[in-house]
C-alpha cells in the first residue's frame, strides 16, 4: 500500500469512490449518492483521514444530523452510502475494518400511509373530470404508478388492443441540463399491467387533447413520444403536477393527501377485493410478494370468523341418526 493511500482525507476518497462506481450504479443511485455526499458526508467528515475515521466518528455525525432535523430516512440513506463506500476501503486495504458497520443508524420509522376510501375516490376523479390531467389522476388510482413512472410514460408502451401499458422508464430530470429518463425504481419495476376499458377510453380521449394541444402549439412543439406533458410538449415537472393534484384535492373537499398515496390506495382497493397478493405484487413492480405483504398486510380484511366456521364445517362429524333396534342389537351382541 502507497503512503499516499494511507494519509487520503474521507472526502478525497469519496470523490474517487464516485468517479469509479458511475458506470456500474443507475443514474438515478448514483446521483442520489453523489448528493448525499456533497451535501452531509464531506462538510463534516471529509477532512479526517479514511484510516482515522472512527465508529464514534461518524455516530456524533449521525447524532448532529439528527439533531439539525434531518430526516431519518436521509440520515439512514447516508448511512448506506458511507458503509458502501468504505466497504471498498476495506476491500483495497485501506482500512482495515469498516467502521460504519459498528454504528447504528436512527431506527426506521413505522411507515405511515394515508388510504383513500373509495368514496374519496370518486371525489377527487370527479373533480378531475375535465381537467387536462384527469387521464393521470385515473391512471395513478387504477394502476399503483410511482409519479415519475407515470410521467416518464410514452405511447408506444400502451397496447390499445391488447389494453396493456408497459412501464419501462421513469421521468428523471424534466429541466434544466435536459430532460433524462431512467429505468424503474428496481429491475422488477419494469412490468406490463392490464387496464380496463373505461381507462383506454379516458386515455383516448387524452390522446385526442394532445393532439389538439399539438397542432396549437405548431413549431413550439417538442416531441418526446410522451403520454403526459406540457402544453408545448415537455415533460411535467413534478412540482407542478403537484400543484394540481394539491387543487383537486381542495375542490373535492378532501384532507390533504399525499401523491404517493395514490399508489397505496391501489393496492388496498385490490387487497380488499381480494385480488391475490402475487397479483397486486407484480401489478406495483414489487420484487417478491413478501414485500407486498409487509408493506401491506395489515389492509388486508381479516376472515378469521370465516375460517372458524369453515374448519368447524370439515372436521364435525355429522349427526346419524341409527335405528333404535339395530342399536340394541349391538349391545346384546
Amino acid at each position: 500500500m502507497t503512503l499516499a493511500k494511507t494519509k487520503i482525507g474521507l472526502g478525497e476518497f469519496l470523490t474517487g469512490w464516485l468517479t469509479s462506481t458511475k458506470t456500474s450504479k443507475g443514474p438515478s443511485t448514483w446521483q442520489h449518492y453523489e448528493q448525499l455526499i456533497r451535501t452531509y458526508i464531506i462538510p463534516n467528515l471529509g477532512e479526517i483521514k479514511v484510516r482515522d475515521l472512527r465508529p464514534d466518528h461518524i455516530q456524533a455525525f449521525y447524532n448532529r444530523l439528527f439533531d439539525e432535523h434531518v430526516g431519518v430516512y436521509t440520515i439512514r440513506k447516508v448511512h448506506t452510502t458511507l458503509h458502501s463506500a468504505l466497504q471498498q476501503a476495506a476491500k483495497t486495504g485501506i482500512i482495515g475494518r469498516n467502521p460504519v458497520s459498528y454504528v447504528q443508524p436512527p431506527k426506521e420509522p413505522d411507515i405511515e400511509m394515508d388510504i383513500l376510501n373509495e368514496s374519496q375516490v370518486s371525489r377527487l376523479l370527479i373533480a378531475a373530470q375535465g381537467h387536462r390531467l384527469e387521464a393521470l389522476f385515473h391512471l395513478a388510482v387504477v394502476s399503483g404508478m410511482r409519479q415519475m413512472e407515470l410521467l416518464g410514460l410514452q405511447w408506444n408502451d400502451l397496447d390499445w388492443i391488447k389494453q396493456t401499458l408497459k412501464i419501462e422508464r421513469q421521468l428523471l430530470k424534466p429541466d434544466g441540463e435536459g430532460v433524462k429518463f431512467s429505468a424503474p425504481k428496481t429491475r422488477y419495476g419494469k412490468r406490463s399491467i392490464a387496464l380496463g376499458t373505461k381507462t383506454i377510453e379516458i386515455l383516448r380521449k387524452h390522446y385526442e387533447h394532445q393532439q389538439a394541444d399539438q397542432l396549437k402549439a405548431g413549431e413550439a412543439w417538442k416531441e418526446y413520444g410522451l403520454i403526459f406533458t406540457t402544453r408545448n410538449g415537455t415533460p411535467i415537472h413534478p412540482r407542478n403536477l403537484l400543484r394540481d393534484y394539491k387543487i383537486l384535492l381542495h375542490d373535492a373537499g378532501l384532507p390533504p393527501f399525499r401523491f404517493h398515496d395514490l399508489r397505496h390506495t391501489a393496492a388496498s382497493i385490490l387487497l380488499n377485493q381480494g385480488i391475490p397478493v402475487i397479483t397486486v405484487s407484480g401489478r406495483l413492480g414489487h420484487a417478491r410478494a413478501s414485500i407486498t405483504l409487509d408493506i401491506y398486510g395489515h389492509l388486508i380484511p381479516t376472515i378469521q370468523n370465516e375460517v372458524a366456521e369453515l374448519i368447524d364445517d370439515l372436521v364435525m362429524p355429522m349427526a346419524v341418526q341409527l335405528d333404535r333396534r339395530l342399536s340394541l342389537d349391538c349391545e346384546n351382541g
